[in-house]
């Protein structure tokens, strides 16, 4: 089997998918634009081959490279990136070189613009939020009508995009008339406020989309909130087998299922994110239920797959590569389960605690730590602690002590 993986490299965690597929006798061959003699060691062993390119934002580069990949060693049969930037792309190399794998250029409407993936949603059992689509000034009057309907304050952000850039509140009308006072690069969408947090149904299926690998991450603050007033967070992966709080967690994964279904999502790690409302909202659902936000065709950010594999004492990674080798999970799926904790600290912020003191305290429970790269760090946080507990309420007391400020 022959398997092109689009940027390799990037991000940094991806070359735990190719060491997967390899180990499963599949031929990874990379494209990307760090030269090879950069790559990671773990990734240059677990490549067949490597095509470097200066852009891959350069289509013309990446169908140079699968050409030269298919000349030399046979027919390709899947072109992936795992990554939301790329997506597009990907479907335009599959439809060049008939790999039919994947998703083509024409799913790509359902699959990346917020306001269409409303009626998938709807079709997998979700409730959605209303909303309106505003492609600048000109829209203004629209949008004084749709303010009318639900009310201040509503929600603005690309219409098409990846994670929470630009996404803001206009919270009353002084927002909203600097909001229509910008030429829009893009087309925005207007939703409907929600008060409460953020709960992803994120996983892995197989080729008719059955979900083979199902856990839930929590996350208490939303990301534009992070990003925005650059606070430092935490957030939890709770495999389904474990207590919720916060969400019917038996309801939750019903819908999550359907709803990957609904999107015809095949032989995909996938990222599915839900609102659950802290408090009753009027025309949409009641305090505690789950209101679809955005699906996405990849893993959580950051380094989450191994968050979520630390909770789930299992390897997503190795669950997607046997389902692109054997179209099943293989894994066993029956090893104890822990509520993992990410907590994250900012160099602008003070600590009480040392990393020191928090190892001494918890050296038994953290699995992973470190300091995430600028790109990633400007959302999530500078310093991560990923660490696992049999009880959510260790979990958030960890949480406590590795952000309790000095006075």
């Amino acid at each position: 089997m022959n398997f092109v993986f689009i940027s390799p490299n990037y991000p940094f965690i991806n070359y735990k998918y190719c060491q997967a597929l390899a180990a499963r006798g599949i031929k990874v061959f990379g494209v990307g634009d760090t030269p090879f003699d950069n790559l990671d060691e773990r990734l240059k062993k677990a490549l067949t081959d490597y095509y470097f390119v200066g852009d891959l934002n350069n289509l013309s580069s990446q169908i140079a490279a699968i050409a030269y990949f298919q000349d030399k060693y046979g027919k390709i049969d899947y072109i992936e990136s795992n990554n939301e930037w790329w997506l597009e792309e990907d479907a335009r190399l599959r439809e060049k070189f008939g790999v039919t794998t994947g998703f083509l250029p024409a799913d790509m409407a359902h699959i990346k613009a917020k306001s269409a993936m409303k009626e998938f949603f709807q079709k997998g059992g979700a409730k959605t939020m209303r909303y309106l689509v505003v492609a600048g000034p000109q829209d203004k009057e629209k949008a004084k009508d749709f303010v009318k309907e639900v009310g201040f304050p509503i929600f603005a952000k690309p219409n098409v995009g990846v994670g929470a850039g630009d996404s803001h509140a206009l919270r009353d009308q002084k927002d909203f008339d600097a909001f229509f006072e910008r030429n829009l690069p893009e087309p925005y969408i207007l939703e409907e406020f929600l008060e409460g947090s953020i709960v992803g149904f994120d996983g892995v299926c197989d080729s008719k989309g059955n979900v083979v690998f199902a856990t839930s991450d929590h996350f208490p603050t939303p990301i534009d909130i992070l990003v925005n007033e650059g606070l430092d967070h935490y957030y939890v992966d709770i495999p389904f087998e474990l207590e919720m709080d916060d969400i019917d967690a038996k309801e939750f994964e019903k819908v999550g299922r359907q709803v990957v279904k609904a999107f015809g999502i095949s032989k995909r790690v996938f990222h599915i994110e839900f609102f659950v409302l802290s408090k009753d909202k009027k025309g949409l659902g009641k305090k505690g239920d789950f209101v679809a936000l955005e699906c996405n065709m990849r893993a959580p950010g950051g380094y989450t797959p191994d968050l979520m594999d630390y909770g789930n004492s299992v390897s997503i990674y190795e669950v997607y590569a046997d389902v692109i080798a054997y179209d099943e999970n293989r894994q066993n799926m029956k090893l104890p389960k822990f509520y993992a904790v990410a907590s994250h600290r900012k160099n602008s912020l003070s600590y009480a605690h040392t990393l020191d003191d928090i190892y001494v305290r918890y050296g038994y429970a953290i699995k992973m730590s470190g300091r995430y790269p600028k790109h990633i760090a400007e959302v999530m946080g500078d310093v991560y602690i990923y660490a696992a507990f049999k009880t959510m309420d260790d979990a958030l007391e960890f949480d406590q002590y590795v952000r309790a400020k000095a006075n």
